[in-house]
């Protein structure tokens, strides 16, 4: 009897966990094992970090529940090496073998240098940082200052939900450029509107330079005194990348085709915001939630029509919108070509805010429910469209 083809999943985030169960559905527990490996027991809504680090709770969402009776294996573990030529997973003292990988760590803050930010500066890229920050936020008296680093989309959501949450407090967004440089004229006028409305200080063209215990500095020589920082100025890939012998770019990511299977390692896919892959016209696609799931769909429907003979189709994965939350009561919808460039048309206000909503709780509900789709007897034609001997070709 031929063995199993082993199949591993990194990270349980939007990217791994939609992958995982998608590739449960498209493939029969009798040919496959699809272990998913992730360092906690439930899943994160990312893109909410902002929101419990303000104090609101999120229902809890384990992956017991969310993979029960799907046949994915659930393995609570740190990955701390990935050799991709033996094809084995470090996991501590203990190795995971795999005949095929689904790399979905994706990425954590990045402090990038500069001087003072790791030792002072708050991060909401992960539920423990977002939990950090909630108590110190929780400690701070009326008056006192927080002060925002990066004018991006975690930035700008950010700093809004703080206002909202907190109007005793003085906040201040620092912006390398110009606030909302990215989005259109409507959008800007939207972002700085809301900011005004809420009271928030906005130091536009003020690179930070440094991060005290207790202010921020500026390429200008301006000190800034803050008795919070809160550092949103980008990601970076986790550094286990780095250490293996796949392809990546400057910045880490692993190079993907328009599969999402590694163009050195055929034998491994990255989704997320680890993989760098080219979405329409051949533009990068950006480190997100939107990214991140069709990438994983990709991925797990080339892994299954690899393994099954089926076709390989590929879908472009291009861009519609940027969905923006300005606190729980307002909102921006930024509608963007294909290659995610700003053109006129935008929502703003509550409308704006409910669709948010409801993009974040669509999301959510996909990542909970991954199996939902085809019927048993559908994926057990698909996966016996091919002998399992012939899937190691």
């Amino acid at each position: 009897m031929s063995r199993k083809h082993r199949i591993v999943v990194l990270g349980a985030g939007y990217a791994g966990a939609v992958a995982a169960g998608r590739l449960a559905r498209r493939l029969h527990p009798e040919d496959v094992t699809i272990t998913l490996v992730n360092a906690e027991p439930d899943f994160v809504e990312r893109v909410r970090m902002h929101q419990v680090a303000t104090g609101q709770d999120l229902k809890p969402r384990p992956f017991s529940e969310m993979f029960a009776g799907t046949g994915v294996v659930l393995k609570v573990a740190k990955v701390t090496a990935v050799d991709v030529d033996r094809k084995i997973v470090s996991l501590g003292t203990e190795g995971l073998e795999y005949d095929t990988l689904v790399y979905a760590l994706g990425s954590r803050w990045n402090p990038q240098d500069v001087p003072g930010t790791a030792e002072h500066a708050f991060e909401i890229a992960s539920r423990p940082g977002a939990l950090r920050l909630r108590e110190r936020l929780e400690s701070l008296t009326p008056g006192q200052t927080v002060a925002v680093v990066g004018g991006g989309l975690t930035g700008v959501e950010f700093v809004t939900e703080l206002a909202e949450a907190r109007p005793d407090l003085d906040v201040a967004l620092l912006v390398r450029g110009e606030l909302g440089d990215w989005l259109s004229p409507k959008g800007r006028r939207h972002v700085r509107k809301v900011m005004d409305r809420l009271g928030i200080t906005v130091h536009e063209n003020a690179s930070v330079t440094s991060v005290g215990a207790g202010h921020v500095t500026t390429a200008d020589g301006t000190t800034v005194p803050v008795a919070v920082t809160v550092w949103t100025a980008g990601f970076a890939v986790h550094p286990i990348v780095q250490a293996t012998t796949l392809e990546v770019v400057d910045t880490g990511r692993i190079v993907v085709d328009a599969t999402m299977r590694s163009v050195s390692h055929p034998d491994v896919y990255a989704v997320g915001d680890a993989a760098y892959a080219m979405g329409s016209k051949n533009k990068p696609l950006r480190m997100s939630c939107a990214s991140g799931q069709p990438m994983a769909w990709q991925a797990a429907d080339s892994i299954a029509a690899r393994l099954t003979g089926g076709k390989r189709a590929h879908a472009p994965l291009a861009y519609f919108n940027q969905c923006i939350s300005l606190g729980r009561k307002d909102g921006l919808i930024q509608y963007v070509t294909s290659d995610d460039r700003a053109v006129n048309a935008a929502l703003t206000g509550r409308i704006a805010a409910r669709y948010k909503e409801l993009i974040c709780k669509g999301a959510a509900w996909g990542t909970a429910n991954p199996t939902v789709g085809l019927p048993i007897r559908q994926r057990r034609v698909i996966a016996q469209a091919v002998p399992v001997a012939e899937w190691t070709r």
